[in-house]
């Protein structure tokens, strides 16, 4: 029995008892986030407006073509998930968290503020490109570091001594540690919402760069909250004591690596610029696809069946690459290679499952389990990160978006999901707790194939809407919304179990790979999502949103007819 009274709040680490009964760095780290996801969102959804807008305009563009824009859209959104890997990294074995978040948001702030360049006269396409670089870098190091300092306010209960008062108030903790997750994310979709309405408003109506400004001022004003706040977060994000020691060696190390891909990077960005080489961003994005799933197949193949299995799977694309791009083309010809490797590795899990039967060991099941998440996750983010390319460009060309006279800007219409993520968000936590109560709450695979139905079912909606929207008589804001209170529906049945999905899964020493696995999957998704919102240049909006719909309805309905089987491969996980 606890010596505190039910109702007493408890003690954040530094002391202070003032954020709602939660520690009061919850209250730091909540507006850093938040201003983080404002600067984020805010230019996401002027990105591919400003890359497709004229020239010759009062509000000039790049002028790229949606294909062209598509490609650096996927590849800027699905880089920003990837660098947060060696972003983690870093703040775990250099730096702590405190300082990559710190520095994060300093890079991120240049980022904006340099694509903001040409307010001083500098050239448009450079400073446009190592803007992008900078922010990818930046969130790289704040984005999974400052959710890991949210965790650790919270003390748990083998994090502390014998005694057995403060074994019971780190129970507490540990039982407050969701409800302070709940309050930082809804710092999240808070930014989520402002920053559309800032930045858009600015980009769209003044000038694209000082909507650029405006987001990283927004990236600003965390940053000095943050350090602000720095008292509240006590000994929270600095660098355990038993990696000190270590940290100088790893330094070098890891900066001697980093040098050699950055100059590896700007050798191979030189030569492409330089037309030596010939191949373009959409080219270069599709490869990048193509070898993040190929990695991935590998890395399971090696941990469910062994170095040899992969190295097989490994030669079989080479040959099928050599055997198939001179005839096909490198896209398509990729395109086949990579479906038979996936294929052939699909019916390898199966016969070995088959022909192993009890010996097949747990961890190997769930090894299976979780690349089968990663495959549904990534179809799911492929179509979902639609609205910041392809729908953000059907709500320009082809929505009505005049009231009474006046224009609502375009990005506007991306505070929609955010909107009805902060009002459906209870309703489904109330919703899997009443199914809970009942024994019935879906299991995470068929979560899954609900999430994809969900999103489905958004597509097929906007894509009836398409149907019926031409340049001169645009459709009404409606399908837009009703589309993404249907993504929303999507993504809070199969987002919020992802990534603990992973961790419940995952075999021991390996929690920190499969949440790897998570941020690939959600990078793969929104490069596919990039490449699919090029293809409106040549494909009918209707009949785009169609194809969406259909790949994503087809992966959900299989993935609700197997999901029992699936759900006795976790082997009793829930």
């Amino acid at each position: 029995m606890t010596h505190h009274s039910a109702g007493a709040p408890l003690e954040s680490p530094s002391g202070d008892r003032t954020f709602f009964g939660h520690p009061r760095g919850l209250a730091t780290l909540f507006f850093t986030e938040m201003w983080e996801r404002f600067s984020y969102y805010g230019m996401r959804a002027l990105l591919v407006l400003f890359m497709t807008a004229p020239i010759a305009v009062a509000n000039p563009g790049l002028g790229y073509g949606a294909a062209k824009a598509g490609a650096v859209y996927g590849l800027y959104t699905s880089m920003v998930y990837l660098l947060a890997l060696p972003g983690g990294w870093v703040a775990d074995n250099l730096w702590g968290q405190r300082r990559a978040v710190f520095v994060g948001g300093c890079i991120i702030a240049l980022g904006h503020f340099t694509m903001a360049g040409p307010l001083l006269g500098f050239p448009e396409t450079p400073t446009f490109f190592a803007g992008l670089m900078f922010i990818v870098i930046g969130t790289g190091l704040l984005k999974p570091n400052v959710s890991t300092m949210v965790g650790d306010l919270y003390p748990s209960a083998e994090a502390v001594s014998d005694d057995e008062e403060a074994h019971l108030r780190a129970e507490q903790y540990g039982a407050r540690r969701d409800a302070g997750f709940s309050i930082f994310y809804m710092g999240i979709n808070l930014g989520a919402i402002l920053g559309p309405f800032v930045c858009g408003t600015l980009g769209e109506n003044v000038q694209w760069h000082w909507g650029f400004s405006a987001a990283g001022f927004g990236m600003i004003l965390g940053l000095i909250q943050y350090k602000a706040g720095d008292k509240y977060l006590g000994r929270v994000g600095y660098l355990p004591e038993s990696e000190l020691a270590a940290a100088p060696q790893k330094g070098r190390i890891f900066y001697f690596v980093a040098g050699i891909v950055a100059a590896i990077a700007a050798l191979f960005a030189f030569l492409a610029i330089g037309g030596t080489i010939d191949v373009t961003l959409e080219g270069f994005a599709t490869w990048l696809g193509y070898g993040i799933l190929l990695l991935t197949i590998l890395f399971f193949t090696y941990l469910i069946m062994s170095a040899m299995w992969a190295a097989g799977l490994l030669a079989v694309f080479v040959a099928l690459v050599i055997g198939l791009v001179p005839s096909l083309g490198t896209t398509v010809g990729g395109r086949y290679a990579i479906a038979a490797v996936l294929g052939l590795f699909i019916v390898m899990n199966v016969g070995f499952l088959a022909a192993g039967g009890e010996k097949v060991t747990t961890t190997k099941k769930r090894l299976m389990v979780i690349f089968w998440l990663f495959l549904l996750a990534a179809v799911f983010w492929s179509g979902f990160e639609q609205a910041g390319s392809s729908m953000n460009l059907f709500a320009r060309d082809l929505t009505d978006r005049v009231f009474f006279g006046w224009e609502m800007p375009t990005t506007w219409l991306q505070n929609v999901n955010p909107i009805f993520i902060v009002i459906l968000a209870p309703v489904f936590g109330w919703l899997w707790t009443w199914l809970a109560q009942r024994d019935a709450n879906p299991s995470i695979p068929l979560k899954f194939g609900l999430g994809l139905v969900g999103l489905a079912a958004g597509f097929f909606v906007i894509s009836w809407g398409a149907a019926q929207a031409t340049v001169e008589n645009p459709v009404t804001p409606a399908w837009l919304v009703v589309t993404y209170f249907l993504h929303t529906c999507g993504e809070l049945a199969l987002s919020p179990v992802g990534l603990s999905s992973m961790t419940k899964l995952a075999p021991k020493g390996r929690v920190g790979q499969m949440m790897g696995v998570w941020f690939i999957a959600a990078a793969l998704g929104n490069l596919i999502a990039g490449l699919v919102a090029g293809r409106i240049e040549t494909l009918p909006p209707d009949q785009l949103f169609q194809t969406v719909a259909l790949i994503a309805g087809g992966a959900g309905v299989v993935a609700l007819l197997v999901s029992r089987p699936v759900r006795r491969l976790m082997a009793g996980i829930e």
